[in-house]
């Protein structure tokens, strides 16, 4: 008892080097998950890549994100945070901030409609629309939820826990490229994923729940995914689609209108809110 009191004490102080100490142990937990996952049933993956068929959809992605999602969720039970993260937001957004969620949703329908699904596959759709929750779930979890509670919890306005929260989604998405030397891939994916990061807090405070982050950001990878085939590639797998050129305007679009709403984010949900002392802790 007196384990666990001084564990959830430590988190529930909060602080911005402790949502950057769980990000960067959910990054660690992950590669370990993958690795034994594929160590164990990557053989039974077959020819081409990681969308050439369901068990490679399955075995090379949604496994590993599922395992580590769960794994998470488990950790926030062990902080006694599931009802805070699950539950309602202790501060909701103003009406334009529903602009994040329609971006979002629209060029998501359109590259939806652009994908050819006779030449993805019934099987291989599936799986990757249920490879979309899982990341959505798992990845928002740790970005819009924890990230965002020790932000708060921490003390910070809430311009600095957007902000804050998005830079660490990048930061996770940049240890993706870990040994390459080619920067330039690697800038415009933080600074993509940064944004959509704001989008995805925008879409949570509007709503007053982290489950239309959860589900936004479920139905925004999958799109990508079955027109090309492959993880951050371009191009398009199957019949080329005349809505493709529109589709290809979804990145700066979010990243334009990501940097322009951070702006405007105000308010603060304070430390007095979780039973702690007024103070930023610097």
């Amino acid at each position: 008892m007196v384990q666990t009191s001084k564990w959830r004490s430590f988190w529930n102080n909060g602080g911005w080097w402790k949502a950057l100490l769980l990000v960067i142990f959910y990054w660690v937990l992950y590669q370990g998950v993958a690795w034994l996952i594929h160590t164990l049933f990557g053989g039974m993956m077959t020819p081409g890549g990681t969308f050439a068929s369901p068990q490679n959809v399955l075995i090379g992605q949604t496994l590993s994100i599922l395992v580590t999602g769960l794994l998470m969720l488990a950790l926030a039970w062990s902080f006694g945070w599931l009802k805070e993260l699950f539950g309602p937001q202790p501060i909701r957004g103003s009406w334009w901030m529903w602009l994040a969620v329609v971006v979002v949703l629209g060029f998501n329908a359109v590259r939806y409609a652009a994908v050819d699904y006779q030449a993805v596959g019934v099987g291989v759709t599936l799986m990757t629309l249920f490879l979309g929750l899982c990341i959505g779930f798992t990845e928002e979890l740790v970005c819009r939820g924890f990230a965002v509670q020790l932000l708060r919890r921490g003390g910070y306005s809430e311009w600095v826990v957007a902000a804050l929260s998005s830079l660490l989604f990048g930061i996770l998405h940049a240890g993706n490229f870990i040994g390459t030397t080619d920067l330039l891939p690697v800038i415009v994916l933080v600074v993509y994923t940064f944004t959509f990061g704001v989008l995805m807090y925008l879409s949570m405070r509007v709503s007053g729940t982290l489950i239309l982050a959860i589900l936004l950001h479920a139905s925004t990878d999958p799109s990508q995914f079955l027109i090309t085939g492959a993880i951050g590639e371009q191009g398009q797998v199957g019949e080329a689609s005349a809505l493709m050129p529109i589709a290809n305007l979804a990145n700066p679009v979010v990243i334009i209108v990501g940097l322009v709403l951070l702006i405007f984010i105000r308010g603060r949900v304070g430390r007095a809110h979780y039973g702690l002392g007024d103070r930023v802790e610097k």
